[in-house]
C-alpha cells in the first residue's frame, strides 16, 4: 500500500517530466542527449516509486540535489534566472529545476523518514516481547 508521501512524489515526478518535456525543445541542442537521458530517468523513477519501491526516493533526493546543483553552476541558467532575458525559459527552469526539485527532495526524505521510524518501532516492539 503506498502511503501520501509516494503518492505525492509520483504526481512530483510526474510533473517534472511534463516540464521537462517542455523544456527539451528549448533548450540547448548540443545538450539533447544528456536531457534525454535525464528525461528517461525521471520516468523510471516515477514508475518505481508507483510501484513501491521506496529505495527509489534516496536516489530522487541525490539526482534532485545533483539538478539543483548543476543548474545554479552553469552559467547560462544563472543568467536567464537572473536577466529573465527569455521568459519562458527562466519560469520553466525555476519551477522544474528548483521549485518541484526541492518539493521531490522534502517528500522524499519525509517518506524515508518515516519508513525508518516504523521499521525502528517495529524492532522495539519485537525486541520488548
Amino acid at each position: 500500500m503506498q502511503t501520501l508521501n509516494c503518492r505525492v512524489a509520483v504526481v512530483i515526478l510526474v510533473s517534472i517530466c511534463i516540464t521537462g518535456a517542455i523544456a527539451l525543445p528549448l533548450g540547448d541542442p548540443r545538450l539533447i542527449a544528456a536531457a534525454i537521458t535525464l528525461e528517461l530517468l525521471f520516468v523510471a523513477l516515477t514508475i518505481l516509486v508507483w510501484r513501491g519501491y521506496r529505495k527509489a526516493l534516496y536516489v530522487c533526493v541525490f539526482l534532485s540535489v545533483a539538478v539543483m546543483v548543476g543548474n545554479s553552476l552553469a552559467p547560462p541558467h544563472v543568467q536567464i534566472m537572473a536577466t529573465f532575458s527569455k521568459p519562458v525559459n527562466a519560469i520553466i527552469l525555476i519551477t522544474g529545476g528548483y521549485l518541484l526539485q526541492g518539493a521531490l527532495i522534502f517528500v522524499s526524505l519525509r517518506e524515508v523518514i518515516a519508513a525508518r521510524r516504523q521499521v525502528n518501532a517495529g524492532n522495539q516492539k519485537a525486541g520488548s516481547i
